[in-house]
């Protein structure tokens, strides 16, 4: 059974020294990584899935919703999707100070928001894309978050007139395979993941922590996940604060 540690101070010390020794470290990421910055997640209490919207947010995100309201989607994502105000916290920053030290070999996140990027992370392999990645349907032009947000209704590009949309996977679109296969690969070679933020219930990419078969499975949660059962440990407390070392 997995060890079970609910201080964010002892949890800084074991994941220190657990990336000390790790020859080939990878975080896998969800939501809660963000929330510390401001920006809410999807399941939880004060989550987006706990708000009242005109249509339900699941369904906002989903593909049929973008091609049936598309000035919908839109409102939606701007007002909560896009937060250009966000700064990276202390597990952003902690993150890409291990990768610069050689003690982190990448990031794979279920996260749009672009934080690992901003704090300096460069081998980040984004399941679900990016919110700074917006390309005309047409020709394949690419705008960023900035641009989006200055746009009224319904984005077309300033080149051909077609519709822009954003680089992210709603549901009932598949996954890049490109970065799926890279995801895959890094946590095939890791021999230390570290699964932080995420409930593991969004599938394909909580499918991903399966490929595991390293050393050490640490799980950085406040809520259970169905992987501490595997766990070697189990940080069931803030992330932020846990990655405060």
């Amino acid at each position: 059974m997995a060890r079970t540690i609910t201080s964010p101070t002892d949890a800084a010390a074991e994941l220190s020294e657990r990336f000390s020794r790790a020859r080939r470290a990878v975080f896998f990421g969800g939501a809660g990584v963000s929330t510390a910055s401001g920006i809410p997640d999807f399941r939880s209490v004060d989550g987006l899935y706990h708000q009242h919207f005109a249509y339900p947010p699941e369904e906002m995100l989903g593909h049929d919703f973008f091609v049936s309201h598309t000035a919908e989607f839109y409102e939606f994502y701007r007002e909560r999707m896009i937060c250009l105000t966000a700064r990276p916290n202390r597990a952003h920053e902690k993150l890409a100070e291990l990768e610069r030290t050689g003690h982190l070999a990448a990031v794979v996140t279920q996260n749009i928001d672009g934080l690992h990027q901003r704090a300096g992370s460069r081998t980040v392999h984004e399941l679900h894309g990016s919110v700074h990645r917006n390309v005309c349907e047409r020709c394949g032009a690419v705008y960023d978050a900035a641009w989006v947000l200055a746009t009224e209704g319904v984005p077309h590009c300033e080149a051909c007139g077609g519709l822009v949309k954003p680089d992210v996977v709603l549901y009932g679109e598949p996954l890049s395979e490109r970065v799926l296969l890279a995801s895959v690969r890094a946590i095939q070679e890791a021999d230390l993941l570290v699964i932080g933020g995420t409930s593991l219930v969004v599938y394909p990419a909580a499918g991903l922590v399966n490929y595991f078969g390293g050393d050490e499975l640490v799980i950085v949660n406040r809520e259970r996940t169905p992987a501490d059962e595997a766990a070697d440990l189990v940080c069931a407390c803030d992330i932020a604060a846990a990655f405060d070392f």
